[in-house]
């Protein structure tokens, strides 16, 4: 049977146009305003957002973005860019970049895409996100879905699965880390993006299992398809097993919270500050919640948080790029976009 006439898209977060603040303003509105990251009803969450939030952060998270900006622009845009061209060799298929929030969008992706195969037939999209998380994965699946509906367009959609325990992912993030592990350090950092603890919940699909003892993670459940939690304990559990780490100098904590309510615990930046007084001088950090180097990388965790563990007396700290462009993780890709085009279903998920 002859193969369906397809398209490729890499989906990742995305960025502001520029660093000005109007950019970073109007950015902040549509990434904030989006009812899976900030699920409160919408006349709230608007007086919340455009009255409260955005008018006090752009400014602040305009000069965070100038820290970090290059000559390219947005590290994340310009990475994933990088990796289209890099994957594009590789695999038959015509490869375009979307972003959920911010440009190029997904609508640009889609007509990009019909131009370069008029009669293309299906679309596979991998969002650029490990783990499934309802103001990630969720939102990026549920856009894609969104515009292919209001555009009426005919070919059809497929996604990757949240992919944190796939073999070959754990093999690409092993080898990003296994470098830095042959050196000495005192510990090393897994530092997941949070997400509330009421998203948890909203995500369990049995309504009573995530949060519901301390060992929920441990124990299995239909709910770990979707439980971010779970989902990072595995990732981290898997790798450390590939590297064989000492349990004892390894731990998980949780970055980039926002507002006053209970997140996931325990906080990454709590954790930089207290581990100097533990005995722990020489730190690792990653990210495996990124694919990309981000905002969150390279300015909270490689900038701030590093200022932070010295200021409470740490003396060396590195943390670990995230996979970016390296050869195993664009092999990765190319090879699912080719199990997919076989017929291999396990890593799909189809409309």
């Amino acid at each position: 049977m002859q193969a369906a006439k397809r398209g490729i898209i890499l989906m990742n977060l995305g960025s502001p146009d520029s660093t000005e603040v109007k950019d970073v303003h109007r950015y902040l509105m549509q990434f904030l305003m989006d009812k899976r990251v900030i699920d409160y009803p919408y006349l709230f969450r608007k007086v919340l957002v455009g009255g409260i939030i955005v008018p006090f952060r752009a400014g602040k998270s305009a000069e965070a973005y100038r820290t970090i900006w290059t000559k390219d622009g947005s590290p994340l845009v310009a990475i994933t860019r990088d990796l289209q061209a890099l994957l594009q060799p590789l695999v038959s298929e015509p490869v375009e970049i979307a972003m959920r929030y911010g440009n190029p969008s997904m609508q640009t992706a889609y007509k990009k895409l019909l131009e370069r195969m008029p009669d293309m037939e299906e679309v596979l999209a991998i969002p650029m996100y490990p783990h499934y998380a309802m103001s990630s994965y969720e939102t990026a699946v549920e856009w894609a879905r969104e515009i292919h509906r209001r555009k009426k367009y005919k070919f059809r959609l497929a996604f990757i699965k949240p992919f944190y325990n796939n073999p070959a992912y754990i093999e690409a993030l092993s080898e990003r880390i296994r470098p830095y592990v042959e050196k000495d350090y005192d510990h090393i950092l897994f530092s997941y993006h949070g997400i509330p603890e009421r998203h948890l919940r909203k995500t369990d699909l049995t309504g009573k299992h995530c949060l519901a003892s301390a060992t929920c993670c441990e124990n299995s459940s239909i709910a770990h398809q979707k439980c971010y939690r779970h989902q990072c304990f595995e990732t981290t559990r898997l790798v450390a097993k590939k590297l064989g780490l000492d349990p004892h100098k390894m731990s998980i904590s949780f970055q980039s919270r926002l507002g006053r309510e209970q997140w996931l615990t325990p906080y990454t930046d709590f954790r930089l500050k207290e581990m100097p007084s533990e005995g722990i001088k020489n730190l690792l950090v990653l990210c495996p919640a990124f694919v990309s180097d981000c905002l969150e990388t390279l300015e909270e965790i490689q900038i701030r948080g590093k200022e932070s563990f010295f200021e409470s007396g740490g003396e060396e700290f590195a943390m670990i790029p995230c996979l970016n462009v390296q050869p195993k993780w664009v092999q990765t890709l190319a090879g699912w976009i080719q199990d997919h085009k076989a017929g291999e279903k396990n890593m799909i998920l189809e409309d």
